[in-house]
């Protein structure tokens, strides 16, 4: 019999039962904010003239796939605001409520999306903050972070070929403050939506995505330059032109 590791006690330990709960009273007045900003950061506004011309979903299910090798043609802005909203951007507004293109465990919406820029028209490269609530970026830090982030992610050349990657954190607090020790399921969750309302918006534009879940989590952090406790990586994804 194999040993247990911190997976199983984590699997064991998390489940919801019927004499346990891992919610709890509500305290409202600590409840985190739902939006990270930037405010001394460069605002970029992010256009919402999207693309009309897209596949139709049966044809996007049976076209998307794991895309590793990509031309050296420039995303648009505006393509990247396509892609930035589809994933996770603000679809309708109720009762007071921002919902978002992606579920969330009691709508809390944990997921943070940086991004690298590596060729995208109008756009430095240099890292950045989707501001999803504005529906701008923020310029965090200017400069050339391909191989960087490439050597954090095992080695994995396509961050360098792509012309954009994006990185999901979670800032764990916005789901434990409701769910406790049952939010890190919550988190991988919501995480695994947004990635694939990615590679399927990406896929009805002609564009290719390809996941990434291997990568050293704290050589990550430090180039967003997040804590790797309150707020750390979950996931990465690349998009551009497939070759």
């Amino acid at each position: 019999m194999m040993s247990r590791g911190i997976g199983d006690e984590f699997q064991k330990e998390t489940k919801y039962l019927r004499t346990r709960l891992l919610g709890g009273y509500l305290n409202w007045a600590n409840k985190p904010e739902t939006y990270k900003k930037y405010p001394s950061a460069k605002k970029i506004p992010l256009s919402k003239d999207f693309p009309t011309q897209v596949l139709p979903l049966t044809e996007v299910l049976r076209k998307r796939r794991s895309t590793r090798s990509f031309l050296s043609k420039p995303l648009s802005l505006n393509t990247l605001s396509f892609l930035l909203w589809a994933s996770t951007g603000v679809q309708r507004k109720e009762h007071g409520y921002d919902f978002r293109t992606a579920p969330s465990a009691g709508a809390l919406y944990p997921i943070e999306t940086y991004l690298i820029a590596n060729n995208v028209r109008d756009l430095k490269k240099a890292l950045y903050h989707y501001n999803i609530h504005a529906h701008t970026l923020e310029e965090l830090k200017v400069g050339d972070f391909a191989e960087e982030l490439a050597y954090a992610a095992l080695g994995q050349k396509i961050c360098v070929d792509a012309p954009v990657v994006l990185v999901w954190t979670a800032i764990f607090e916005r789901s434990k403050w409701k769910y406790r020790q049952r939010a890190y399921r919550y988190v991988y969750l919501d995480a695994g939506h947004i990635a694939q309302n990615l590679a399927l918006s990406a896929t009805s534009i002609g564009l290719g995505t390809c996941q990434v879940g291997a990568f050293f989590d704290d050589e990550i952090n430090q180039v967003l330059g997040v804590d790797g406790l309150e707020e750390s990586v979950l996931y990465l994804s690349v998009a551009g032109y497939p070759r």
